[in-house]
């Protein structure tokens, strides 16, 4: 927590000052007693030293006092503000891979469920967009504010084939590539131009797979190099563990369990290389944790926020409460 105005708070000195001179005066109240005369009498109408409950009421006000010093000095904290709004592609592995059950109940159902939360969390005017890849990327959902239609697009992934990284990471960037001119019969990809945004609104790519680069037209490196000419971050999931196995069918039918461990060092690679984060995520819980943590770094700032309000607020509270127990223990206010 700060302060707009830190030299006020030299004024909470007044609240040492005024429990100093409270206690002051309880010091001259018990010297007064004592030059009573009738000390019979005035044992049966003074006690030695006041009750506990005599202290509350100016505990309080010297509460009041404190809280609303600092009012006056403007605090301020930080607080999580949802931003205005950004573009959020989830470019889902959906390989073969996938359904290997290391990562309960299969790593494509878990991933399904996390992405969808985390959607969830995310502001109202985000735009959400899935690509999808397996032996080749395809975009479900161009970049959107309807909800339903991106879950349904999440909802229809199915895991089958082999993986194309690069070519998912690509599908995403597409979003901040101009349109394609016409065909002139060549395939060459679009060169990557940073004024080109599809709009003022930032683009973050969310990947996350669980296996290496096995087929497609760019290799992901060559995919991170070009989100970084774009200025666009991608953030990079490596789903499963090292000890993840699937059934696949060989040349006769006969199904054949294979190891299925997540390259971890290229997704690690490509966060690095566009400047964002890499996450590991051996378990649904941790594949959970991790889109919870995104969604509060992606959809929301830190910013300060005035909380003069509050401390004004409290310390009107404690004044009332001191003199309510003023008048119903002592008849008197304050």
């Amino acid at each position: 927590m700060s302060v707009e105005w830190p030299g006020l708070l030299w004024a909470l000195l007044l609240v040492p000052v005024a429990l100093a001179a409270y206690l002051l005066a309880q010091r001259r109240r018990s010297r007064y007693t004592v030059r009573f005369t009738n000390l019979d009498l005035l044992a049966n109408v003074v006690s030695a030293k006041p009750g506990w409950r005599r202290h509350v009421p100016p505990a309080f006000y010297l509460l009041a006092l404190a809280a609303l010093v600092v009012s006056l000095a403007r605090p301020q904290a930080l607080a999580l503000v949802p931003k205005e709004q950004a573009t959020i592609v989830l470019v889902m592995d959906v390989s073969g891979s996938m359904n290997a059950t290391d990562v309960q109940p299969t790593r494509l159902i878990s991933s399904q469920r996390a992405a969808t939360q985390f959607i969830e969390q995310l502001p109202d005017k985000f735009r959400v967009g899935i690509v999808s890849f397996a032996s080749t990327a395809q975009t479900l959902t161009r970049p959107t504010t309807d909800r339903p239609a991106v879950y349904e697009a999440l909802a229809s992934l199915h895991a089958e084939g082999a993986t194309a990284m690069g070519d998912g990471i690509e599908r995403a960037l597409d979003v901040k590539r101009p349109p394609t001119p016409p065909s002139t019969g060549s395939d060459v990809r679009p060169a990557p131009n940073p004024g080109a945004t599809g709009g003022d609104a930032p683009l973050i790519v969310l990947l996350l797979s669980d296996g290496a680069n096995t087929q497609g037209r760019t290799q992901p490196m060559e995919a991170a190099s070009d989100a970084k000419a774009l200025g666009v971050p991608v953030f990079t999931i490596a789903l499963g563990t090292d000890q993840g196995m699937v059934d696949v069918p060989d040349e006769t039918g006969a199904l054949r369990r294979i190891p299925v461990p997540p390259d971890k060092l290229t997704l690690q690679r490509i966060a690095e290389t566009t400047g964002a984060r890499f996450f590991a995520a051996p378990s649904s819980g941790d594949l959970k944790d991790i889109y919870r943590e995104l969604g509060s770094k992606i959809g929301f700032v830190k910013e300060k926020q005035e909380i003069t309000v509050v401390f004004a607020a409290t310390g009107l509270l404690f004044l009332v409460a001191g003199a309510t127990m003023s008048l119903t223990w002592f008849s008197r206010f304050p």
